[in-house]
C-alpha cells in the first residue's frame, strides 16, 4: 500500500466532519475527561476565573481544562454572543495575542453561526481600524484594557454593536469606568454569566444543524507584506477538508509503525505562533481537536524556554525564524569554552551527516550515540524531552538546520501553504520525510506547474542551485475543497488570483489531475515558484514577487540563498537585493554577541557601540569570507557581489517583519533605499 492509498484508507471519526462545531463537539463526546487546553497562571487577568468559568492556575503553572469543561465554556460564550445580537453570518473581530480565550471565542463564535475575522495586536492603529471596518463586524472581542484603549480611539470610524475584553479591568482605571458606564462594553466573564442564564439546549443543537460546509467560517486577512491585506474567506469545508487532509497524513494510521511520530488523543502541543494566522488556528487548532489532543498556551516567545520544560509538549509548530532562534540558543550556551563549542560543532557536524546518509556506517553511528549521549540529550531535554515532531511552515526552513534537528531526534517535517488554501498545501510525511522539500501535496489537494513563467532553469534552483532530472519547475497552482472560493470585497482580486481551468498558460499538468472543465474547478495561483520532483514531492524555490531581475537578464530567487547565508552564527538576518541591478547585494544584520565573542577569541579589539563595530573593516571582512563561504555552491550570477551591514535587526515592533516573521522586502528597501544606492555606487 502507497502513501496515498494509506492515507485514503485511513479511518477515524473526526474525518468527514462538515462545520467545525460539529468537529468540536464530536470530540468532546469522546473525550470528555480528557484535557483540552492547559493555561498557565500568573499571566493575565482572566476575566473567565473571576466568575468561575474555569479554576484559576497556579502562578508559572499550567492547569488542565478538560473536552467537557471546555464544551460548557463554548456553549455559554456562544449563547452570550448570541444574547447580544450576533446572528448568523455576523462578524466577530478578535484583537489579541494566542492564549486560550482565543480559541473559546473561536469556537463560540462558529457555534453561534458567526464569521471570525482576524486583527494583530501589533498591528498599526491605520491598518487596524482597516481590519475592524473592511469585515463590518458585529462585535469586537479584545484581549485587554490596552487594545480596548486603542479600538474606542478608533471610532467612531469602528463602529460594532458590542465590545469584549477578555481580561478583567483594574478598579479605578480609565477602561473600567468605560465598561461600568457604556452597556456595550463588557468582559468576556459577564458574556459567559450572560449566556449560562439565557442558553437553552434546543438553541443550541438548532444553531448547529444550521450550518453546513459551505457557510462562511472565517475572513483572514493577509499580513501584507505590501499594500492592504486582503480578506481570505475561508468556509467551514475549506478548515475541514484540511483539518482532513493533514489528519490523514499525521494521524495514529494502522499502515506504519507506532515509533513513526504522529498525532492522537494522547498528544500534546504548545501553541506558539499567532492564532490570528491560519496556520496555527489550523494545524495548532482544529487538527488537535480531530486528534483529541491537549493545546497548551505558550506565555510568549520570550518565555519559550520555561514553556517547553513545564508543558513537556510532543508536538509544536513554529516559522523557521523560531527553528534559526532556537538553534542559535542552543549555540550561544556551548559558546562558554572552546572545548564546548569544539564538541557541539563536532556534534551538529555529526547530526547532519547521520540523517542524510542512506547508510551510516558503524563509525557514524558509534559517533552519533556519543554525540546524543553529550549533546542532544541535553537539547532534548531543554525542550520538555517529549517533543515526537515540529512541523514547520510559514517560510522556507534551510535545508541544513532541518537535517540537524532531525540528527538530533528533534524531526520537523516541514510543509507548504497560503491563507488561501486553508492553509496547508504540502507537507513531509512522518515515515517519508525528505529534506529541502516541503512534501508531496496532501490528498485531496491538486497541483499543477505553469512553466511559462519567467525563471532561469540555473536561477536558484533547488537547495544547492540545481534542478533534478526529471523534476518541473514554475508557479504553482492549486485546486481542491480547501481551496478559498475568494477575497472579501475584492472582485477584482478573487479575478485575477485564478485560472480557467482550461487555460492554456499553465502547460505542464499533473497526471493525476482529473479536469471536469467546470467553473468550480479554476486554479488558484499560489504566486510561488516550486520544483516539481517526479516522487510528487514538491521544492519551494521562492516568491515569484520576490524574484530578483538583473539588468543582465538573469533571475535570481532570493530565498534559498538568504537561508544559507543566515546559517552563518555571525549573521543574524539577510536581505538579498539586485532587481535591476548588475549584481546581487545584501543587507545583512550581524549578530553581534557572536560577534563579539569571536573577537575575543581571536583577540580581535572592536569598538564598543554596536553602530561603530558593523563600521568596522575587520569586522566587514570577515563577514565577507562567511558569504562566500555560503554561496560556493550557487551560480556566479547569484552570489553576493557587495553588502551592507545594518545595526538594527528586522522586527515586528519596527515594522519590518510581518506578525510571523516574514521580511516585509519592499518596506525594508525602502527604508535602506540611500544605503543600497551608495552600496552600488560605491563598486563602480
Amino acid at each position: 500500500m502507497n502513501r496515498r492509498q494509506a492515507e485514503a484508507a485511513f479511518d477515524h471519526p473526526s474525518l468527514g466532519s462538515a462545520t467545525i462545531p460539529e468537529l468540536f463537539v464530536s470530540t468532546a463526546a469522546r473525550h470528555p475527561s480528557a484535557a483540552a487546553h492547559a493555561y498557565k497562571g500568573g499571566v493575565y487577568d482572566r476575566s473567565l476565573v473571576d466568575v468561575g468559568a474555569i479554576p484559576e492556575a497556579p502562578n508559572d503553572a499550567y492547569a488542565d481544562l478538560t473536552y467537557s469543561e471546555l464544551e460548557t465554556v463554548v456553549k455559554h460564550l456562544a449563547a452570550g454572543f448570541h444574547d447580544l445580537g450576533l446572528e448568523p453570518d455576523d462578524r466577530l473581530s478578535i484583537v489579541s495575542h494566542t492564549r486560550m480565550e482565543w480559541t473559546q471565542v473561536d469556537l463560540a463564535t462558529l457555534a453561534a453561526g458567526g464569521v471570525v475575522t482576524t486583527a494583530y495586536p501589533s498591528a498599526t492603529d491605520d491598518r487596524l481600524e482597516y481590519l475592524l471596518t473592511d469585515p463590518e463586524p458585529t462585535g469586537i472581542v479584545v484581549e485587554n484594557s490596552e487594545l480596548l484603549g486603542r479600538v474606542l480611539a478608533l471610532e467612531p470610524a469602528v463602529d460594532a454593536e458590542f465590545i469584549v475584553v477578555m481580561d478583567s479591568l483594574p478598579d479605578g482605571s480609565g477602561m473600567a469606568g468605560a465598561v461600568r458606564d457604556r452597556g456595550d462594553i463588557l468582559t468576556l466573564g459577564t458574556v459567559y454569566e450572560r449566556g449560562a442564564t439565557v442558553f437553552e439546549s434546543d438553541s443550541w443543537e438548532s444553531w448547529l444543524s444550521a450550518r453546513t460546509s459551505a457557510n462562511l467560517a472565517s475572513i483572514i486577512y493577509t499580513s501584507g507584506t505590501t499594500g492592504q491585506p486582503k480578506g481570505v474567506r475561508l468556509t467551514h469545508g475549506n478548515f475541514c477538508a484540511n483539518v482532513d487532509g493533514v489528519f490523514r497524513r499525521f494521524g495514529p494510521r494502522s499502515d506504519r509503525s507506532g515509533a513513526v511520530p504522529h498525532l492522537d488523543h494522547t498528544s500534546r502541543h504548545l501553541s506558539v505562533l499567532p492564532l490570528a494566522h491560519v496556520f496555527e488556528r489550523l494545524v495548532g487548532g482544529y487538527l488537535m481537536i480531530a486528534a483529541g489532543a491537549t493545546v497548551a498556551y505558550a506565555e510568549s516567545p520570550e518565555t519559550l524556554g520555561d514553556d517547553f520544560r513545564a508543558v513537556a509538549p510532543t508536538c509544536s509548530t513554529a516559522v523557521p525564524r523560531l527553528y534559526e532562534r532556537l538553534f542559535e540558543k542552543f549555540e550561544a550556551e556551548a559558546s562558554g569554552s572552546v572545548v564546548s563549542e569544539r564538541l557541539f560543532n563536532w556534534a551538529v557536524d555529526v547530526a547532519k551527516r547521520f540523517h542524510l546518509a542512506d547508510d551510516p556506517g558503524r563509525r557514524l553511528r558509534v559517533a552519533h550515540a556519543v554525540a546524543d549521549r553529550l549533546v542532544y540529550s541535553g537539547i532534548r531535554e531543554a525542550l520538555g524531552d517529549e517533543l515526537e515532531l515540529f512541523i514547520s511552515g510559514g517560510d522556507s526552513l534551510s535545508a541544513d538546520l532541518c537535517a540537524t534537528f532531525h540528527g538530533m531526534g528533534i524531526p520537523i517535517f516541514e510543509g507548504y501553504g497560503l491563507t488561501e488554501t486553508a492553509p496547508v498545501v504540502s507537507v513531509n510525511p512522518p515515515e517519508a520525510p525528505e529534506v529541502g522539500t516541503i512534501g508531496p501535496p496532501l490528498l485531496d489537494v491538486e497541483t499543477r506547474i505553469d512553466t511559462t513563467v519567467d525563471i532561469d532553469g540555473t536561477a536558484g534552483g533547488s537547495r544547492s542551485g540545481s534542478v533534478d532530472e526529471g523534476a518541473t519547475v514554475g508557479e504553482l497552482l492549486v485546486r481542491g475543497p480547501n481551496v478559498t472560493d475568494g477575497y472579501w470585497n475584492r472582485p477584482d482580486g478573487t479575478a485575477k488570483a485564478f485560472v480557467s481551468p482550461d487555460s492554456s498558460e499553465s502547460a505542464s499538468v499533473d497526471e493525476t489531475v482529473e479536469s471536469t472543465e467546470t467553473a468550480t474547478d479554476r486554479w488558484f495561483r499560489t504566486g510561488d515558484l516550486v520544483e516539481q520532483l517526479p516522487s510528487e514531492y514538491l521544492v519551494f524555490r521562492g516568491r515569484r514577487k520576490q524574484l530578483l531581475v538583473l539588468s543582465t537578464g538573469k533571475n535570481v530567487v532570493p530565498g534559498p540563498i538568504e537561508d544559507t547565508i543566515s546559517e552563518s552564527p555571525l549573521i543574524e538576518q539577510c536581505l538579498l537585493i539586485g532587481d535591476g541591478r548588475p549584481v546581487v547585494g545584501a543587507l545583512i544584520v550581524p549578530n553581534v554577541e557572536a560577534i563579539r565573542w569571536w573577537a575575543n577569541r581571536e583577540g580581535v579589539d572592536l569598538p564598543t557601540e554596536s553602530a561603530q563595530l558593523v563600521a568596522d573593516k575587520t569586522v566587514h571582512a570577515h563577514i565577507e569570507t562567511e558569504i562566500e563561504a555560503a554561496t560556493r555552491g550557487f551560480q556566479p550570477h547569484e552570489r553576493v557581489d557587495s553588502f551592507d551591514l545594518v545595526v538594527d535587526p528586522f522586527t515586528v515592533d519596527n515594522g519590518l517583519l510581518t506578525p510571523t516573521l516574514k521580511k516585509k522586502r519592499r518596506t525594508i528597501t525602502d527604508r535602506y533605499a540611500d544605503r543600497i544606492d551608495q552600496l552600488y555606487l560605491d563598486r563602480e
